[in-house]
């Protein structure tokens, strides 16, 4: 297997109309990644968009990906990834949207369920095991009765939209230290309240 590099997978739908969505900011995560590291992103056969960089000088390789397919079947691109470039899920990254934190948070956690999160579901499925890190970026419950199936698949509103640069690159940041300095040292970093 491959231990020097990691799969970081931003979760997101395909497509203009979805890019902007409060559902994508996974992907618009790997963008900004790809962006500060002036990433090509090229098709890949596991039906992804996939670019290889350098988290840092002699660095582990990042290798940054999106999948082609809509969230609630990334599953199959993510294994077909991993088993691609041979590396173990417990050296993938999933990033990801999270309706139970608050918009503005940013909670790292190694394992655990999918806590109704259908693009997790699927990759747990496909890969075999919920074993893999996951960065998971907060947009807060739905306002009122709006269902949170609609309210994911809304745009951030001009409020959230002012902090979102700044949210978007402490992810990114964080994903480097992760794969820099591992797990815990992104964690003292990015949060200090108990994982759940």
């Amino acid at each position: 297997m491959n231990t020097d590099s990691w799969i970081v997978v931003g979760l997101g739908n395909p497509g203009l109309g979805y890019a902007a969505n409060r559902h994508n900011v996974g992907e618009m995560v790997v963008a900004e990644l790809g962006a500060r590291m002036s990433a090509k992103f090229k098709r890949h056969k596991a039906n992804a968009m996939v670019a290889e960089v350098r988290a840092a000088m002699g660095g582990p390789k990042l290798i940054l990906a999106g999948t082609n397919t809509y969230m609630n079947v990334s599953g199959g691109p993510v294994a077909n990834l991993l088993k691609f470039f041979k590396v173990g899920p417990d050296r993938l990254i999933v990033v990801h949207d999270e309706l139970d934190l608050p918009f503005d948070s940013l909670r790292l956690k190694f394992g655990g369920g999918h806590g109704g999160h259908n693009g997790i579901r699927d990759i747990m499925s496909a890969v075999g095991t919920g074993d893999f890190i996951r960065v998971r970026i907060g947009i807060g419950r739905p306002p009122g009765r709006q269902d949170p199936a609609d309210y994911v698949l809304k745009d951030f509103s001009s409020t959230e939209k002012k902090s979102l640069p700044s949210v978007l690159s402490d992810a990114a940041d964080a994903i480097e230290l992760i794969a820099t300095e591992g797990l815990s040292a992104a964690q003292l970093r990015y949060h200090t309240a108990t994982e759940n």
